[in-house]
């Protein structure tokens, strides 16, 4: 390929990825600002958060796997310049969140139940807390799967600015809320902790559900590559509007997305259970070690949505790249992302180790959580080029379709890997939340292995079973 294409892949890259990672970095303000204000609350507060906070996002983050298909599915169809698929995508995306979110909330009160058998060894303090947090947070879960897929949408079809403005918005709204909920303000409100927390979580998501959804109403359908409103002043776009025809193309549209989202759905499913067993091996060392080990948590989630930003550029330029008939460029645009994930999170990691004196402290003034923070960080700076290659290639081999891949090389990593490795150095050997972080380490360097090797065969053009399926709703249009 010419030099000229290879750098404005790269110019795609750095334009979809520095709004992404900057929306990704405003979600971590808030997460770090979160756990800054509980462990002013109290070590309990800190701590529940290493139960209630692990839970909620395994939960969120199992059942929002249809995001996968929606960056996949959109993607595609933006590349092969098909809006009227990529519209009928994204409606289906959105009733799917909304519904997956209901029957999560209406379980809350099994998630609250189940919480005292999972984690016997917490604290009963720390135990109300996450109670607390959780039962807000979960019965919110169709405000954020709403507000996670509008996004999403909005991200495949190569807008990461829109985003990006939203989070702004929340998150000012955010930390504003989390001051007056989680500490009180005034002597009027009164401090209420991980629950404080939890509304002001909730209430942000429904403002970002809110803005998203009027941002992808308000795009011009004839000029955006996305568009929730149906166009009317433009009859290329126009598509047969009969029941019958109209229930086909869904019927269609729903069973490509499911064809990519399930394999996810497995994916994260298996990787959370890994990861549930990985958090009750931290359990055992204690609340100190809790409480640090979100200390670092909340510093590597800088490095963690950073890399996220990279992939969610590589997911969407892979799937349009593919939509577009394009693989070599799918394949290159991949390598770029990595390459800059790798750079920027390898400086993050060797920065948060330099600057360990000053972070730390911000999380709270406990001598034994600050002494265990500082015998684990030079873990966390070892982990992050790894850390970035699973993350950037994982995404990309998503935005491909490449689900099934995906499963069966985090399934080895997440659960095989993570928890032996973690049982191994943690237990056996006695390092405590060095060899819990050890073990993770261990699995992003298989991760990364496997997904290096997959991406090179795997970033093209779909098969032809799924090429046909991908193809079906146009034949019928036309």
């Amino acid at each position: 390929m010419a030099e000229g294409s290879t750098a404005s892949l790269t110019s795609e890259v750095r334009r979809l990825a520095v709004p992404a990672i900057l929306h990704s970095l405003l979600q971590t303000f808030v997460f770090v600002v979160d756990r800054i204000m509980l462990g002013r609350h109290g070590e309990a507060s800190l701590a529940a958060m290493q139960l209630g906070g692990a839970i909620e996002w395994s939960i969120w983050s199992i059942f929002s796997a249809f995001e996968v298909g929606t960056i996949a599915r959109i993607g595609r169809h933006v590349g092969a310049k098909d809006p009227a698929r990529a519209r009928r995508a994204a409606l289906l995306s959105l009733a799917m969140a909304m519904g997956l979110g209901i029957v999560l909330a209406l379980a809350t009160p099994l998630v609250l139940a189940a919480l005292p058998r999972v984690a016997s060894r917490v604290s009963p303090a720390a135990m109300g807390e996450a109670r607390n947090y959780l039962g807000v947070t979960i019965a919110a879960s169709p405000l954020v799967f709403v507000a996670a897929t509008a996004i999403a949408t909005l991200q495949a079809a190569g807008d990461t600015k829109t985003p990006l403005a939203i989070g702004i918005v929340g998150n000012v709204v955010h930390i504003g809320l989390n001051r007056v909920l989680i500490l009180g303000a005034f002597g009027i409100v009164p401090a209420l902790g991980a629950r404080g927390a939890g509304i002001s979580t909730s209430i942000t998501f429904a403002l970002e559900a809110v803005l998203a959804l009027l941002a992808l109403v308000a795009f011009d359908p004839t000029k955006r590559a996305v568009s929730l409103r149906r166009p009317r002043d433009a009859p290329a776009l126009a598509e047969p509007h009969t029941p019958s025809g109209v229930t086909k193309r869904a019927k269609t549209e729903a069973r490509a997305l499911l064809h990519v989202a399930l394999p996810s759905f497995f994916e994260r499913l298996f990787y959370h259970i890994g990861y549930v067993g990985y958090v009750l091996v931290i359990a055992r060392l204690g609340d100190a070690a809790m409480a640090a080990n979100q200390s670092l948590i909340s510093i590597e989630s800088i490095c963690f949505l950073s890399a996220d930003g990279f992939g969610i550029a590589a997911a969407a330029i892979v799937a349009q790249k593919l939509g577009a008939k394009k693989p070599e460029e799918a394949k290159r645009a991949a390598f770029i992302a990595t390459r800059y994930a790798v750079i920027s999170l390898t400086a993050f990691g060797l920065a948060a180790v330099a600057l360990q004196n000053v972070i730390l402290p911000l999380f709270g003034g406990d001598g034994r959580v600050l002494a265990i923070g500082k015998r684990t960080i030079p873990v966390l700076a070892l982990a992050q080029p790894f850390m970035a290659t699973g993350i950037v290639l994982a995404q990309a081999l998503r935005g491909a379709g490449r689900t099934r891949e995906v499963l069966v090389a985090s399934t080895i990593g997440a659960v095989v890997v993570r928890l032996g490795a973690t049982w191994l150095f943690a237990m056996g050997l006695g390092l405590g939340l060095i060899g819990v972080w050890l073990g993770s380490t261990t699995d992003w360097i298989v991760r990364s292995a496997l997904f290096v090797a997959l991406q090179r065969r795997n970033l093209k053009v779909p098969p032809a079973e799924a090429e046909a399926a991908a193809s079906a709703p146009a034949k019928a249009q036309r």
